[in-house]
């Protein structure tokens, strides 16, 4: 049987808006896994004297409804400040849609989840984090659950990639379960580099290879 999804939601499936990546954002998320059967990463323009979001595109893998809300999430936003923006809800993306079948409401869970580390990304990398909590060695790993192991469509953390994580003196080093020759092994380390160099309190990050 399929499932009943309205006409605004088809629409923005077949027509979605804001598609594509942009050069150079002021900050980028994903959220999800392809293990999973969805995932969006979204990319930001934000003006930095106004914190208005000049520009947002998304990419994403999975059902009608990952797109779609990943679509109208984008629209809800667009010309917003980052500070309007983190207010947007689940719930208010999926009413812009007409509502979601119960089974697809994490659609837009994801959605709004991505848009919010886009945010998180923005204001640690231009200073903006007001509440400066000091980050723990545990603090890294979560962040580190947002890494993809391209080998099994699940972060690094949850597949044991992740050996080990050392936090010291504001320098974290990363150490990864995998031989540095891996094909993959170049582009985990940046991923793994830029998901931890915007906090506040990291003075740098190394990843290492443990085989």
């Amino acid at each position: 049987m399929s499932l009943p999804y309205g006409k605004k939601l088809l629409e923005l499936f077949k027509h979605p808006h804001n598609v594509g990546k942009i050069k150079n954002p002021d900050a980028k998320a994903t959220e999800g896994s392809p293990a999973c059967g969805d995932m969006v990463t979204l990319y930001l323009k934000v003006d930095d004297k106004t914190h208005k979001i000049e520009d947002i595109k998304f990419e994403s893998y999975g059902c009608a409804s990952n797109i779609a809300t990943a679509s109208v999430i984008t629209d809800i936003v667009k010309g917003k400040t980052i500070d309007e923006a983190k207010k947007v809800t689940w719930k208010k993306a999926a009413d812009e849609l007409g509502g979601l079948p119960p089974v697809k409401v994490h659609c837009s869970v994801l959605a709004v989840d991505t848009l919010r580390s886009a945010i998180r990304n923005y204001e640690e990398s231009h200073g903006l984090i007001k509440n400066k909590v000091p980050t723990t060695r545990n603090d890294i790993i979560e962040r580190l659950k947002h890494v993809m192991n391209p080998m099994k469509g699940l972060d690094i953390v949850k597949t044991g990639l992740l050996f080990d994580v050392i936090f010291e003196d504001g320098k974290v080093t990363v150490i990864l379960e995998l031989e540095e020759s891996n094909q993959f092994a170049s582009n985990l380390s940046n991923e793994i580099i830029e998901q931890l160099q915007t906090i506040w309190d990291v003075k740098s990050v190394e990843v290492k290879f443990n085989l």
